[in-house]
């Protein structure tokens, strides 16, 4: 893990840098941080370079005032400068990861190879859902991270992995406790605040994957469905036996289908669409 202090935005920036060849950019979710990602990078960075960074307020990373998912975006652009990282990026993101991975879609495109979006979605959260994310943040301010994460953990999980794979819940719960209080309210906040990324769907000029888990219960697979269909070049993978955090619950098959995804990209000059 190595850290560094961005110019622009005076943030701590700590981040995951494995592998060599085309770059690919993982986005992690909320509570979590870039630990999450454990499965995929080591499989990834045989072939790829592999940057992975706490998003701020999370891991390693300072916490970042007035944080907003076009503000993770451009970090995640300043940290790619910072790292002399001039070509067009793969860019994953999951949750919380995937909101910040189409804002950075719609402010940097000329910086995209591809993009995939994993157990998220487009729209941004309605009413209730506001309501929810005020009733979290002051239960955070109460209780702190871990009140937090047993409210979320039986929606994050699907139910085969709660009831069957105890080493991912205990997983989940450990990236999920090292969180700052701080961390998790500026993150809520952001989330709560996020705009309606659905108009734009139609604009992502790159190749795209949409990845759900068939038991998320925070972005259904109809959601997935609908950003698939509103996405011109893009295809829709399901996860079995997953939930909302699929690259660990079913961490071989969410890994394959983006190494697949991955391999099939063209070569950089060449024409964008995929056969």
């Amino acid at each position: 893990m190595y850290t560094m202090t961005l110019r622009a935005s005076q943030t701590a920036i700590a981040f995951e840098d494995a592998g060599a060849g085309p770059v690919v950019a993982l986005l992690h979710a909320f509570p979590l941080d870039s630990g999450m990602w454990g499965p995929q990078i080591g499989e990834l960075a045989t072939r790829y370079r592999v940057i992975a960074p706490d998003l701020p307020g999370f891991g390693g990373s300072a916490v970042s005032a007035g944080l907003t998912m076009d503000s993770i975006a451009d970090v995640l652009a300043e940290l790619l400068d910072h790292l002399g990282v001039n070509e067009r990026i793969a860019l994953a993101g999951v949750s919380m990861g995937g909101y910040a991975a189409l804002a950075f879609a719609r402010l940097y495109p000329q910086r995209l190879r591809a993009l995939i979006l994993a157990d998220t979605k487009a729209d941004a959260d309605d009413e209730p859902g506001r309501a929810n994310r005020d009733r979290l943040i002051q239960l955070a301010t109460d209780r702190g991270p871990a009140a937090v994460l047993d409210q979320l953990l039986p929606k994050l999980l699907g139910p085969h992995t709660i009831a069957a794979r105890p080493a991912t819940v205990q997983r989940v719960r450990a990236l999920a406790g090292r969180q700052s209080t701080d961390g998790i309210v500026a993150a809520l906040k952001a989330l709560r605040d996020r705009p309606d990324a659905a108009p734009g769907l139609a604009h992502i000029a790159v190749p795209t994957l949409v990845v759900v888990g068939d038991q998320d219960a925070v972005t259904p697979p109809e959601k997935a469905m609908a950003m698939a269909a509103a996405i011109p070049n893009s295809q829709l993978v399901t996860v079995p036996d997953a939930g909302h955090l699929s690259n660990l619950e079913n961490p071989d098959l969410f890994t394959a289908a983006v190494r697949e995804f991955l391999d099939r990209l063209p070569e950089e000059g060449s024409p964008s669409r995929m056969g």
